[in-house]
């Protein structure tokens, strides 16, 4: 299994960020066929009560590394990148990795 992780920086507005990701971005990431999972998560305050250098993290997972890449090149998921910009203020980080039991 291989997955892609997205990490976000800390947006300028919070609750701009979460209406548009709700209401947009993820929908769009919906409209994606061929992927097997996705993991969504809200970082909370670090230990001690500062914001953590990440806000939020978007994990999409893929059986092989050829069906994501197969699955990322479709029209749907490149409007889906492409939205990124539309929204990330505080930046976006993308890692792919394959994962082990």
């Amino acid at each position: 299994m291989i997955k892609i992780t997205v990490l976000y920086g800390q947006p300028q507005q919070p609750e701009v960020f979460e209406s548009y990701y709700s209401q947009i971005h993820l929908p769009l990431v919906a409209a994606i066929d061929g992927i097997q999972r996705v993991e969504l998560t809200l970082f909370a305050l670090s230990a001690d009560g500062s914001l953590p250098e990440y806000y939020r993290m978007a994990e999409l997972y893929f059986d092989s590394q050829k069906q994501m890449d197969s699955v990322m090149s479709s029209a749907a998921a490149q409007v889906a990148v492409a939205d990124i910009a539309n929204f990330a203020s505080g930046g976006a980080t993308v890692l792919v990795g394959h994962v082990s039991a």
